[in-house]
Parts: C-alpha cells; sequence; structure tokens
C-alpha cells in the first residue's frame, strides 16, 4: 500500500456576457448637496465585489475620491435596469454603464465649477483629492462640496448622469450557425497536485496553482481573491460534494445541514498560488473582463488529471470518492496479465 502523488494540469476560456436580445444593463448617478455621488443599480452584489468596482470605476471617471461614493443596489421596482448577475458579465456590463453615466455626471459637474470660477469648463480638470481646478493654475480651484451646494441652491442645476451598456443581438448565420455570443474571453490554467492513498482511496489535493488572464484586474486583491475561493469552489466540487439525487425531496434522504454536507475545512484546503495576467479588452471598463463563475472551473480538471497521473485512475464522475478510486484500482489489477 502506498501513497501515490501526481500532478494534472487543466485550462478554460470563459465568455464575459450572453446574446440575449442586448443583455443590457443601466446605471443612474447623482450628486448630493454636500458633493457626494450615489450610484444607482438594480445590478445585485452576491459577495463578489460589485459594489467596489462600480464605485471605483465612478471614482475614477469622475476624478473624485472613492470616500465620495455611494452605491445603491436597490431593487427592479425601483433601480435602473439591468439582466442580472450572471454569465460572469457583473463587472463588465455594469462598470461599462457606471462609467457613461459618470461622464455625464463629471461634465455637469465642470460647467457648474466653470461658472463659479468664471473660466471655460474645457479649461478645467479634476485633481482626485475632490477639487476642481484650472489646467495651468491648479491655486484656482473649487471643492466639490462648493460645486454641488451652487448647483442646488444657486444654479438650479442637477449633476447628474445616466448609462447603459447594450450589446446588439446577434443572430446567427444560417448557413454556417456562425454568431457573436458574447463580449470578450477570459482564460485561466490551473495545475493541481494531489495524493492518493491507494488502500483507502481518499484523494488529498495538496496544491493548486492558478493563471487566469482576466483583461484588466481593476482590484488585484479582490480578484485574486476571487480565483482562490473559486477554486476551493471547484475542490470541493471535485472530492466533496455529491449532487442531491433526491430533489425535491431531499429532507428524506440527504444532509439536512452543513454538519452533514460535506466541504473542505481548513485541514482539507490546498496551498494556493494564483498569477493574474492582463491583456486589456477594447470593450471592457478600463479593459477588464468577466472572471467571476470560471474559477471553479480549471480545477476540477487538473484534479482528475491528477488523480490519473498518480495511480492511473481516470474518474469522469463527481465527486471523486474514495469508492471511486477503489474500483478503478480494481480494474486496473484485474486487467493485468496474469503472472
Amino acid at each position: 500500500m502506498a501513497l501515490l502523488r501526481g500532478r494534472g494540469y487543466a485550462s478554460v476560456n470563459y465568455p464575459t456576457g450572453m446574446n440575449l436580445g442586448g443583455d443590457p444593463s443601466q446605471a443612474l448617478i447623482h450628486a448630493t448637496t454636500m458633493g457626494g455621488f450615489v450610484v444607482s443599480l438594480s445590478s445585485v452584489d452576491l459577495g463578489q465585489g460589485l459594489k467596489t468596482i462600480a464605485a471605483q470605476c465612478a471614482a475614477e471617471t469622475l476624478g473624485m475620491p472613492m470616500d465620495n461614493v455611494i452605491v445603491d443596489t436597490a431593487d427592479t421596482d425601483t433601480g435602473p435596469h439591468c439582466m442580472g448577475t450572471f454569465a460572469s458579465r457583473g463587472t463588465h456590463r455594469v462598470g461599462n454603464a457606471v462609467i457613461m453615466a459618470a461622464r455625464e455626471a463629471r461634465e455637469v459637474m465642470l460647467q457648474v465649477a466653470a461658472e463659479e470660477l468664471e473660466v471655460d469648463a474645457d479649461d478645467l480638470e479634476t485633481d482626485g483629492s475632490g477639487f476642481v481646478r484650472l489646467k495651468g493654475s491648479p491655486e484656482t480651484k473649487i471643492h466639490v462640496q462648493d460645486i454641488a451646494l451652487a448647483a442646488h441652491f444657486k444654479q438650479g442645476r442637477t449633476i447628474s448622469g445616466r448609462g447603459i451598456f447594450l450589446k446588439e443581438r446577434s443572430y446567427p448565420v444560417p448557413e454556417t450557425g456562425e454568431m457573436d455570443p458574447d463580449s470578450a474571453q477570459a482564460h485561466a490554467c490551473t495545475v493541481a497536485e494531489v495524493e492518493v492513498d491507494d488502500e483507502t482511496g481518499i484523494v488529498t489535493v495538496l496544491s493548486l496553482h492558478n493563471a487566469y488572464e482576466i483583461g484588466r484586474a481593476l482590484n488585484p486583491a479582490m480578484v485574486t481573491q476571487q480565483v482562490e475561493g473559486g477554486a476551493w469552489m471547484g475542490v470541493s466540487h471535485a472530492v466533496f460534494e455529491a449532487t442531491e439525487p433526491y430533489y425535491p425531496s431531499s429532507r428524506a434522504h440527504g444532509p439536512v445541514d452543513f454538519c452533514e454536507y460535506l466541504m473542505p475545512g481548513p485541514a482539507e484546503t490546498p496551498v494556493q498560488t494564483s498569477v493574474i495576467l492582463e491583456r486589456p479588452a477594447s470593450n471592457g471598463p478600463f479593459g477588464a473582463k468577466g472572471i467571476g463563475e470560471m474559477t471553479a472551473n480549471a480545477p476540477i480538471p487538473a484534479v482528475a488529471n491528477a488523480i490519473f497521473d498518480a495511480c492511473g485512475v481516470r474518474i469522469t464522475v463527481m465527486p471523486f470518492t474514495p469508492e471511486s478510486i477503489l474500483r478503478g484500482l480494481d480494474e486496473l489489477r484485474d486487467a493485468e496479465p496474469s503472472a
């Protein structure tokens, strides 16, 4: 009996967005009386950091500190339209819509500031700290709070903007089936190292090495967290989580709480290294593509290939249970020619 080690590779590419009659998302933005900016969305943050990315896109485009931006993810009754948080489309669709809205709001902001400073709006710029200043003459400036007060109580103007990202629907060419189903393609590769106990059939994932090309990392720390969190999910699918066969009456047979439902704990979570490659997309917000769902994909076949490398058993059904490993080893032994 032995502990067998193996290494497996898997690579994937993943589409950003879908061809759903345009797949649009909208964003609205307005300034408060005190110079804050509220971004209104109906796009749901599922924990992937969409609100942070929306705030970053707005702040960068407005030329204002991120602390000046509030992101309000309302709902379908009160917020602007969004197709939904799916297809790894959030950053791409919402980011583009927010940038469009922020550009429109910025234009009004500069017009209000120009009237207060008695200069031409084309001669103004933002300094990133909350001031609008005259190009080449930084001492001639006005704070965004004073701009907002002037707009509301003196000039009677609304500093606001609207944005919508719409990818035109693509119809297949009847003769060839050719079409344009998405907006960008992200790419990834995972290398998994595993240990297989050929006596018990237990698979231990020792380490994962991830390389992701995602256009541009708007928030590198969150990208790394998403890659490694998704890889944890991939490992869970690969060697722990079983599809419930008794749906919808799962209460009768399946696990009823997380004490019975198996997932990797701290002791089963592999060591990870992650590398982010940037190849900006021409149609993405500041070059970003989608990343969310693909992070759980590559680890699964990488683990399967590592198991094959370790013990020669090819597993094609998840999860890769000890029983399936032992049955595979028995089949290999039965197939060996007798002495």
